[in-house]
């Protein structure tokens, strides 16, 4: 099977989509002339053309809002926003206007809309670009939250976001845009709301999203070594959550670690914790370990931000204590 970029992952999804249904369009900052800031959309302006990819200011408050209004019109918009960051300048139109239509206009309106673009660290950019939205979105009823972890989980569920009739936050990661994957060149979807099992195992459940995923993998091959076997889940999906999966895997590891690359109070992983402790808290031999950032804006120094994530050193402490 071919190899492909996370970007071209991306490109493909949405260029499938775009040749299969003519109401869907692409637009952001950057996406068309410049081809995306990260390359996400190369090619596209030359195929579709400047009214379906479609540059815009930098005002992300007045072109999320002019997406939601063309999803009320029977078009399906793919919103880039250079990163999540960004988009508290929307969060307004996201919150307020793209997770409520439907229920306030008694289900006249649909509002099939995909957000999408880079969340969490990127490096050394600051604490100001350096931020997990992730529960934030995940919180309010009307949305839909997606976080891929590879090239091919991120091409089969962006092309069910673009499909899906209700809003989708489809979050990516800056450092994962070049990383290669095995990815099918025949068409195939991934349903959102579904955990799956990346590796089964016995010993331990751990269970994580996004890049910190790559973590996993590493952590998950270092403790192989020492005769550990890891049950590693990927969730997909962070609303819906699909505590069913996990709480399957807990009955037979009896142990949980989850690893999530977000602020501590409030995260996914309390959610986690809290909805398996109290369907499977007889099946749990040891307390759960849950690993975030530290409770602090993320630093510049790139030594300060390797200790602020999570890192394999505090995984590998909390998989061991928990066994």
């Amino acid at each position: 099977m071919r190899q492909i970029q996370f970007r071209e992952a991306i490109k493909e999804a949405m260029s499938e989509e775009m040749r299969r249904d003519k109401s869907i369009f692409l637009m952001g900052e950057e996406v068309a002339e410049y081809d995306g800031a990260y390359k996400a959309s190369q090619g596209m302006l030359k195929e579709f053309g400047s009214k379906r990819v479609i540059d815009t200011p930098i005002s992300e408050l007045g072109f999320a809002g002019l997406g939601i209004g063309a999803s009320m019109n029977d078009l399906r918009p793919i919103i880039e926003f250079m990163t999540f960051n960004f988009s508290l300048v929307a969060i307004d139109q996201v919150i307020n206007s793209a997770a409520k239509m439907s229920i306030m206009s008694g289900g006249q309106y649909t509002i099939p809309i995909v957000f999408r673009g880079p969340t969490g660290s990127a490096g050394s950019l600051g604490s100001q670009h350096s931020q997990n939205f992730e529960n934030w979105y995940a919180n309010c009823p009307g949305l839909k939250v997606v976080v891929p972890s590879n090239p091919h989980d991120a091409k089969g569920l962006l092309k069910s976001s673009i499909r899906d009739n209700d809003p989708v936050i489809f979050m990516e990661s800056e450092q994962m845009y070049g990383d290669k994957g095995e990815v099918s060149e025949e068409e195939y979807l991934i349903p959102i709301g579904k955990a799956i099992i990346k590796k089964a195992g016995k010993d331990i459940t751990i269970v994580s999203f996004g890049k910190v995923m790559k973590l996993v993998w590493q952590v998950s091959e270092i403790l192989a070594k020492e005769n550990i076997d890891i049950e590693v889940i990927d969730l997909h999906t962070i609303r819906p959550l699909d505590i069913e999966t996990i709480i399957e895997s807990v009955k037979k590891t009896n142990r949980l670690v989850i690893v999530e690359e977000a602020w501590p109070l409030a995260s996914i992983a309390s959610e986690i914790a809290y909805q398996v402790q109290k369907n499977a808290f007889d099946y749990l031999d040891a307390p759960i370990k849950k690993i975030n950032n530290l409770d602090i804006p993320l630093p510049f120094s790139p030594a300060l931000v390797e200790e602020v994530l999570p890192n394999i050193k505090r995984i590998l402490e909390a998989v061991k204590s928990v066994l």
